[in-house]
This record gives structure tokens, C-alpha cells and sequence, in this order.
């Protein structure tokens, strides 16, 4: 009987610990997502990515709404050349992830190229089956 219990514990821990996996996989896919639709100035999927009520702060101290995050993108006013992340870590707490990376990115930024390096961190939430950047602010790397 005691045996069949701990077998019991062994597998619904198990269980959950594959949910978390899952929901951390998710999150990974969506930080991704959002990096490519960036790139591609996709205004679709910044939109599907992105929560209603985003804040979107920057390392010079702007702070965007969902709006102008994504009119700035696919004007072409902030184009992204490139977006390498590295050092992810998700942390999931219920339905918010809490995703910390490094950023080295190319842009033109009002056609003014710049190499900003950064730490980032997003907030992120899972509305329905749809993980949406809730917030995210971004810090120079001082070196």
C-alpha cells in the first residue's frame, strides 16, 4: 500500500513538473516569435505577441504603449538589423513567466545606426493557450 502511494506521488509530481517544462517551452517559442517579428517588422504577430496593456521601456528611459512599440517597428523608424539573445532564464509563477536575456542588437534607429548591448527583462503572461508580452525593460551593460 505504501509503495503504490509513493508511486502515486512519484508520478503526479512528474506530471507537473512536465506541465512546467511545457509552459517554460512555450515561453521560450513566444520570446523567440517576438524576436523574428521584430526583425521582420511583422506588425501581425507584434500585435498577436503583445498584450493590450504592454509597457515597453527602453534602456534610454522611453517607455511605449503596445501601439507605438509596434507603429515605431514597422515604420521602419526603429529597424532592427539584427537581435541576438543569449543567458535566457524563464522563471514561471501561474500564468507569468519571467524571462531575463542579454541583448546585442544592430538598428537603425531614425536611421542612426546603433549596437546597443543590454539586459532585459520581460514580463510575460499567458492569456488562454497564448503566452503576450505583458512588460519589458531593458538596461545598459555597463562595462
Amino acid at each position: 500500500m505504501y509503495r503504490n502511494f509513493l508511486i502515486l506521488i512519484f508520478m503526479a509530481v512528474s506530471t507537473m513538473v512536465q506541465a512546467q517544462q511545457k509552459n517554460v517551452d512555450a515561453v521560450a517559442a513566444a520570446v523567440e516569435q517576438l524576436r523574428v517579428a521584430m526583425l521582420d517588422a511583422n506588425e501581425q504577430k507584434l500585435g498577436e505577441l503583445t498584450s493590450g496593456l504592454l509597457s515597453y521601456g527602453h534602456s534610454a528611459g522611453l517607455v511605449e504603449d503596445k501601439k507605438e512599440f509596434i507603429r515605431r517597428i514597422v515604420s521602419g523608424e526603429n529597424d532592427y538589423t539584427e537581435l541576438l539573445l543569449s543567458g535566457q532564464s524563464i522563471a514561471l509563477s501561474g500564468n507569468t513567466a519571467i524571462v531575463r536575456h542579454r541583448v546585442d542588437a544592430k538598428i537603425l534607429d531614425k536611421g542612426k545606426p546603433t549596437e546597443p548591448k543590454l539586459l532585459v527583462l520581460q514580463i510575460w503572461q499567458k492569456k488562454g493557450r497564448q503566452w503576450v508580452l505583458l512588460a519589458r525593460q531593458a538596461v545598459k551593460i555597463v562595462q
